[in-house]
């Protein structure tokens, strides 16, 4: 039976494209860097969607978000949650985490 909660979603939609992405919290986009994430790009499979949160941010899957930018697909699979869990945690820094 296929999953109807999976959708096509347009690239074009994906705000997350024009930002910074992997590099905006302290990573610098070095080339081992950028290399190493086009390993994860060459090595994601689109055969799974990604996930999106109910506004259509991506939570799950950039790399095979961006495996179908760079083959030229306009549209990737993707599973959009109809909502979100309260979070445990907000405003701390991760190493502050007890886990």
């Amino acid at each position: 039976m296929a999953d109807t909660n999976v959708e096509d979603l347009p690239l074009e939609q994906i705000a997350e494209l024009d930002s910074a992405y992997w590099f905006d919290h302290g990573c610098p986009p070095t080339v081992r860097n950028v290399v190493e994430h086009c390993r994860l790009m060459h090595a994601a499979d689109l055969r799974y969607p990604i996930v999106v949160d109910p506004d259509g941010r991506v939570m799950d899957g950039m790399h095979r978000v961006a495996r179908a930018l760079l083959e030229g697909q306009p549209s990737v699979r993707a599973k959009r949650l109809p909502r979100l869990a309260a979070p445990d945690f907000r405003d701390c820094h991760p190493d502050d985490l007890p886990y």
